[in-house]
């Protein structure tokens, strides 16, 4: 099968997205099938992998707008574009309608939780490509062959709300190597409760609601944490921390490899991830793979994962946020036993294998969808 990926974001650029559709297109190279990216980023990473092809763009406040795939479409000729999609983004989208103007099959990931703004905006984009007679779901109508996939029953509500029944929506988790994140070696307590974060620090995974988190904690419990990850909110953060005289027992290391990441997980008792509209949460799966108690929202991604008293504790607010932080840092037992499962159960649907297997079959149903079409 020949695959386009198609994506705004991409390494060496680095986020969920990037990592996400880098090590699909290799598991699915992998398998034998065609796999090429368009991504609108220049560069690309290091390591060898699927055939590249980028649009050259400016990024204003880190808004990609990259040309047209309309050639790309005539030389890959694809037999379906499987196009990924953050909250805003202007060049996966024009890939939709470019494939779907050209009747190829296409499968979209939404990777972001859309809010309330983010969800009227592409209700209006939909209903102006209804009106344009543009076909987007089913066989007729809004018919043609676009199935929505998401990363999460969290992301997928606000969705299904805008496309109301007219375009399959199916959830689809990310995938991870196991075996990559599972610690096989014997855990050992390191002193003071060691609570660690990873992410892009970026205003929406709410930077500074981890910083109060952690001071308010501290104040009860001596613990030590550890933020790993770069991004526009770090000198905001680094400027609390020197208000509030927290650069003793709280480190920021900037961003890591993964294999940095997994050494630090190894020393951590608990991994924190407080974004209430946080669709999925790959960090946090790496961490509970490494076998981490995760304390999370419960409205967000995360609980797709993380049931809370097995995987870790949820929350609904910063408070309680903060009462099951403390519970885990001040319940030895509690921890222990959360810490226990984690190493040992595996969340089958995040697999590699059960990830591929879902989207062949989106990629199936969306090309049956076209030739029902084209046959109409």
């Amino acid at each position: 099968m020949r695959i386009l990926h198609v994506s705004d974001c991409f390494l060496p650029r680095l986020g969920g997205i990037e990592v996400q559709v880098d090590e699909l297109s290799r598991a699915q190279a992998g398998l034998g099938h065609e796999v090429t990216v368009a991504t609108a980023p220049p560069g690309g990473p290091e390591a060898p992998g699927p055939e590249e092809h980028r649009r050259p763009l400016r990024l204003p406040w880190e808004l990609p707008v990259g040309g047209s795939i309309g050639p790309l479409l005539d030389t890959v000729k694809p037999d379906v574009v499987h196009v990924h999609t953050g909250v805003v983004s202007p060049f996966a989208w024009r890939a939709v309608y470019r494939a779907r103007r050209a009747r190829i099959p296409v499968v979209l990931t939404v990777h972001s939780l859309w809010g309330p703004l983010s969800g009227a905006c592409y209700r209006s984009l939909f209903a102006l490509w209804a009106r344009t007679g543009l076909p987007l779901g089913g066989t007729s109508g809004w018919g043609g062959g676009l199935i929505v996939t998401t990363v999460s029953e969290a992301a997928a509500v606000p969705i299904r709300e805008v496309v109301r029944g007219r375009v399959p929506v199916e959830v689809v988790s990310n995938g991870i190597d196991t075996a990559e994140w599972r610690d096989t070696r014997p855990w050992l307590p390191t002193g003071r409760i060691h609570v660690v974060a990873v992410g892009r620090l970026a205003p929406r995974k709410e930077p500074m609601t981890l910083l109060r988190l952690l001071r308010a904690v501290r104040a009860e419990v001596p613990i030590r944490a550890t933020v790993v990850g770069d991004g526009p909110a770090r000198r905001t953060m680094e400027r609390y921390i020197r208000r509030h005289r927290m650069s003793g027992w709280l480190t920021m290391t900037g961003r890591l490899e993964r294999s940095e990441v997994r050494e630090v997980l190894a020393t951590a008792d608990i991994f924190l991830a407080p974004a209430r509209r946080e669709s999925f949460g790959l960090a946090a799966l790496e961490a509970r793979l490494s076998g981490v108690p995760v304390v999370a929202q419960a409205g967000s991604g995360i609980a797709d994962f993380v049931s809370s008293g097995e995987e870790g504790l949820l929350a609904g607010s910063a408070g309680e946020l903060t009462d099951a932080l403390l519970k885990l840092a001040t319940d030895h037992d509690l921890r222990d036993s959360i810490a226990m499962h984690n190493r040992t159960a595996e969340p089958v649907r995040c697999t590699w294998p059960a990830v591929l297997e879902a989207f062949e079959e989106c990629y199936e149903r969306s090309g049956t969808r076209v030739a029902a079409r084209a046959r109409s």
